[in-house]
């Protein structure tokens, strides 16, 4: 079952690099699409680095509280 999974992919039509590039003519041409465009990607690059980073912090602040209790 898993082969016959792993053996029907889909091939991806994304186009990311020529996406910037007709971000980046558009907004040398006026238009404001591409600012928008833009904010997003950036956006969505964003939340999994500060979801990780939340939970490193929660994580260190168990740990650290956990630490402290024992030695005292």
């Amino acid at each position: 079952m898993v082969t016959l999974l792993i053996s029907n992919v889909p091939v991806a039509h994304a186009q990311c690099a020529m996406c910037t590039v007709s971000a980046e003519q558009s907004v040398k041409n006026g238009n404001t699409q591409g600012n928008g465009l833009n904010s997003g990607i950036l956006y969505l690059l964003s939340i999994p680095y500060l979801l990780i980073t939340g939970m490193g912090i929660l994580w260190y602040v168990k740990f650290r509280k956990k630490n402290t209790e024992g030695v005292a």
